[in-house]
């Protein structure tokens, strides 16, 4: 299952210092039918530029702790189909996507941010900010503090070019279908202990920010399918959705999002980072999942729309 059906428009790559051409920030496959849905891949990105691997002491593996191996290749069939695809190309221990654009830590920069321009949120305290500081608790990224000017240069070369084709792309759906819809997908690591040989958790997690990121059909459609394809899933924890799910599920506009975090423990080897035998399996699924999903929902969010219409007066 592959998307190359789809038609595939990357964004321009910047130019850096030194005028060489630095990879796009993000990768966006057009589906063939279009439709109200747009899957958005925020940290499966592979890109770990030299400069910031300089600045670590981390090794290749370390440095992927945080990343979500994989995740775009689990929904890239979806072009077929009618689903739009937005993937990150960077790495989400170089710049996280799904923060907001003043989450960063003062203390990583010399000179240090102005506190007033930042916000430190829980997330930035436990070093998992906009520039992350740690890949995951005891392992810290950066052997030496980072220039200020870093945080501004990965602002506009990654996070507004890739937050704006988001926006766009939900507005141009919005205008044509009444409504948008983003699914926004992730992993998540497992609760496999040492001799343990599988989780006992649920394999996926759909965060709705408890309902108020989408419509209730979104996401009760999205558990049936899953649960019917032979997932155990839970809802809202321990995930109830990031920045994304937050800032874009806006239902009452015609705006619903959706996070889904996928256990890595059933697709992928959580220590080697390799795809097991089964992610062919666990691929087709989610094609089928996603699929019934956008067959399904469309229908249901106009028939809700009309009857939230002002009604002429009898």
């Amino acid at each position: 299952m592959t998307g190359d059906t789809g038609r595939e428009d990357n964004a321009p790559a910047a130019l850096s210092e030194g005028l060489q051409r630095t990879p796009a920030p993000f990768i966006f496959k057009r589906a063939q039918s279009p439709s109200p849905f747009l899957f958005a891949v925020p940290h499966s990105g592979r890109i770990y530029p030299d400069r910031m691997r300089a600045l670590s002491d981390l090794s290749d593996l370390d440095l992927r702790i945080s990343e979500d191996a994989y995740v775009d290749k689990l929904f890239e069939g979806l072009t077929a189909v009618g689903g739009d695809l937005l993937i990150a190309t960077h790495a989400r221990a170089y710049l996280d996507l799904n923060r907001a654009a003043d989450e960063l830590d003062p203390s990583m920069f010399t000179p240090p941010l102005e506190e007033n321009t930042v916000s430190e949120t829980h997330r930035v305290r436990a070093g998992l900010g906009l520039i992350p500081r740690i890949v995951a608790e005891g392992m810290p990224i950066y052997n030496a503090p980072l220039a200020a000017r870093e945080a501004f240069a990965r602002l506009d070369a990654v996070y507004y070019p890739y937050h704006q084709k988001l926006m766009d792309t939900l507005a141009a759906k919005r205008k044509q279908f009444g409504c948008a819809v983003l699914i926004d997908c992730h992993s998540m690591p497992s609760d496999v202990k040492p001799r343990r040989r599988s989780h006992t958790g649920p394999d996926i997690v759909l965060g709705d920010n408890w309902g108020s990121a989408g419509a209730r059909d979104l996401t009760s459609i999205m558990e049936e399918l899953l649960i019917r394809s032979g997932f155990r899933v839970r809802r809202n924890v321990p995930y109830s959705g990031g920045y994304t799910t937050q800032h874009y599920g806006k239902p009452n506009q015609g705006f619903h999002a959706l996070q889904v975090e996928i256990c890595r423990s059933i697709y992928m080897d959580e220590e080697t980072l390799e795809p097991l035998e089964t992610f062919g399996d666990i691929q087709d699924r989610f094609q089928h999942v996603c699929t019934q999903l956008m067959k399904r929902l469309p229908a249901l969010l106009s028939a809700r729309y009309q009857d939230d219409l002002p009604k002429a007066a009898e």
